[in-house]
């Protein structure tokens, strides 16, 4: 069987199963009671992930994990000791991050929608602000002063470019996020007359990415605006968050980011700075980057059945619990993840088939017209690229199926 180069090397063969972690899929599933649908996350893999981004980004660029990506608390609590940051967008991922026993400092606070509630307990805890706009300031301030505390807040900045060749575009033009570029300017005056503590600047221009030339194009774009920015604040800003994009390979055809690229221009870019930010420290905000290849979501087949000529193998996960390799989820053609018969790892592709979840709607499928070894009821089916925006990311109310298990390996 020639191996999909979409599926991470420390992913193995073991007794002619799928091995994770040194572990078969029969042994895990058997560890979680017997129980599929189940997603696994390999800390080996984020791991190696961290330190390859360590050697290839300038020293002084941290390294913040977007929690969005996949809020799992064990995989946070982990975590938080890997990176140096954690970036939140809800008052559920501040509670976890919080539980993780992170250092508020090294927390922040992103979305367009904070709730007075959110913002109570952020600006309680000590976490930065980043703002979205002038009314959440100012809600931000009145709150800060009810409390008896001083609100640390950050701009987050709609730039006057976008990121090219992104999956979503997340700055440009008319966004929901951030503050334009230029009504920045009349924020800061704001900040500085309320007496808050200025953080700095988060500029998040898109996700997805997977184009070397158009992240260094948008991170040289970020240096430039922030330096033009940071003269109209108090005080340089101490932190700025060059947001992340960098993208993972998840369907045919597709080549992986040269990071050593991105990081040797960011390099050159950071030396040749303004010096209004010579004492600025940078971080790069990634989240499916991190925690995407780690992970692989097993579901059983229950069914096998022919139709019109065409095998479907049915099975008792699907996009209820991962929207994305359904298509579902930002695409708009649909193609595969890579998916295999982790009973057989060891055996030959026999077949062509289509694996298909369990619910009554023809929008869930997992794999379409895949090349499988011969699978039978009782077989697991492994989809992987399965670490980011898989369980939460999904309806998991559909139809009302029990919730999938989740294992850090």
């Amino acid at each position: 069987m020639s191996r999909d180069p979409r599926i991470h090397p420390l992913f193995r063969e073991q007794d002619g199963e799928l091995a994770i972690a040194g572990r078969t899929v029969g042994e895990w599933i058997a560890a979680a009671g017997g129980r599929t649908p189940l997603f696994i996350y390999d800390r080996a893999i984020i791991a190696a992930k961290i330190a390859d981004l360590r050697a290839a980004l300038p020293t002084e660029v941290g390294i913040h994990y977007a929690m969005k990506a996949n809020p799992m608390p064990q995989l946070v609590a982990w975590m938080a000791g890997q990176v140096d940051g954690l970036d939140v967008a809800s008052a559920g991922e501040l509670r976890v991050a919080l539980a993780a026993g992170v250092d508020p400092a090294h927390i922040s606070f992103a979305g367009p929608g904070k709730r007075d509630f959110e913002l109570e307990l952020a600006i309680g805890a000590g976490v930065t602000l980043n703002i979205e706009s002038a009314r959440e300031f100012a809600r931000a301030a009145a709150i800060g002063d009810r409390l008896g505390k001083r609100v640390r807040a950050a701009v987050r900045v709609n730039p006057p470019f976008d990121l090219k060749a992104s999956g979503m575009r997340m700055g440009g033009g008319a966004k929901p996020f951030g503050v334009d570029a230029d009504k920045v300017p009349a924020l800061l005056t704001e900040i500085a007359a309320e007496g808050a503590d200025f953080r700095g600047f988060h500029v998040f221009a898109g996700s997805q990415n997977l184009s070397a030339e158009a992240i260094i194009e948008a991170q040289r774009k970020t240096l430039d605006l922030v330096a033009d920015l940071s003269e109209y604040a108090e005080v340089p800003p101490p932190l700025v968050n060059l947001g992340g994009g960098f993208g993972l390979p998840y369907f045919p055809g597709d080549q992986s980011l040269d990071l050593a690229a991105v990081g040797q221009a960011l390099g050159k870019a950071l030396a040749a700075r303004d010096p209004i930010l010579a004492e600025t420290r940078f971080v790069v905000e990634l989240g499916r980057y991190l925690v995407g290849e780690s992970g692989v979501y097993l579901t059983r087949a229950i069914d096998r059945k022919m139709s019109q000529d065409e095998v479907f193998i049915i099975t008792d996960g699907g996009l209820h619990h991962q929207l994305a390799a359904s298509g579902n989820f930002g695409t708009v053609i649909r193609r595969n993840y890579p998916l295999v018969n982790a009973s057989r790892f060891g055996a030959r592709d026999a077949e062509n088939l289509n694996v298909v979840g369990c619910l009554c709607t023809p929008l869930d499928k997992l794999g379409d017209k895949v090349v499988l070894p011969a699978t039978e009821v009782g077989d697991i089916i492994a989809v992987f690229m399965a670490g980011a925006y898989g369980l939460t990311a999904s309806p998991t109310a559909f139809l009302s199926h029990d919730p999938p298990a989740e294992m850090l390996a």
